[in-house]
């Protein structure tokens, strides 16, 4: 059986501290935090400083994580093979759509945007990549709603808050519980008018191994109501060219 290396551990427990405190510390305040030695902490502070991954002030030589760790966790994630999938899946649909697509995984509270390709009309809706968006006012976030069985998302939405992002966004859970179930039956989701006034969103959503996800296009109202048949077939293409590329 592998055996835990306490080295790692604590290495990962330095950041920890640094991100729970949110200040610059000295050795002593380390290992305080740590519950270690001062020379098992110094050894271990000289180590992160030596590699680039701690920095010391000047003058009271107190040690703060530099953007290295930052840097290192962002090319690994550019290159994780469902990013990969979720760039090719927003480009496609954006494609075959001329309107903003966006491609979302499920978080506790929100669903996070992982990649987006822009509309190259003049009138088009816009999210960034990191960008979170309500799970109740949302096609996307809905989606990914709709993939959970009905109990986990209800314990979800009454967990969350539920702000009326516009006069139109839909706060009680049972309304919304409806909405998912209508989701489910038809295999896509909408928001109109929910999270951003002027706005529909459609989406439908997958499960990815055992990650949820979910593709969504946004416009105008009136253009997306327009040919919502041919993005909803748009969206139904792409969402099983992923499936069969898992």
């Amino acid at each position: 059986m592998p055996a835990l290396i306490p080295a790692a551990s604590r290495t990962m427990a330095v950041f920890e501290v640094f991100a729970r405190e949110k200040r610059d510390l000295s050795n002593s305040d380390m290992a305080r935090l740590l519950s270690v030695a001062d020379s098992s902490c110094s050894d271990l502070l000289h180590t992160l400083h030596s590699l680039g991954y701690l920095t010391r002030t000047p003058r009271t030589r107190r040690f703060y994580p530099t953007g290295r760790l930052l840097e290192t966790v962002r090319a690994i994630a550019e290159s994780e093979p469902i990013i990969t999938l979720a760039r090719e899946a927003v480009e496609q649909l954006a494609e075959k759509t001329n309107e903003s697509a966006f491609f979302g995984v499920l978080e506790p509270q929100a669903a996070r945007v992982a990649a987006t390709a822009q509309s190259r009309r003049p009138l088009r809706y816009i999210l960034d990549v990191g960008q979170r968006v309500g799970l109740h006012a949302s096609a996307l976030g809905k989606s990914l709603l709709g993939l959970l069985p009905p109990d986990e998302a209800r314990a979800r939405l009454d967990a969350i808050k539920r702000p009326a992002v516009t006069s139109a966004t839909v706060v009680d859970v049972e309304r919304l519980m409806e909405q998912l179930e209508r989701g489910r039956r038809l295999g896509w989701y909408e928001a109109n008018d929910e999270g951003s006034e002027g706005v529909t969103a459609l989406a439908v959503s997958l499960w990815l191994g055992e990650q949820p996800v979910g593709v969504s296009i946004a416009g105008p109202a009136d253009r997306i109501e327009k040919h919502r048949e041919r993005y909803l077939s748009a969206l139904c293409e792409v969402s099983q060219a992923l499936q069969a590329d898992r």
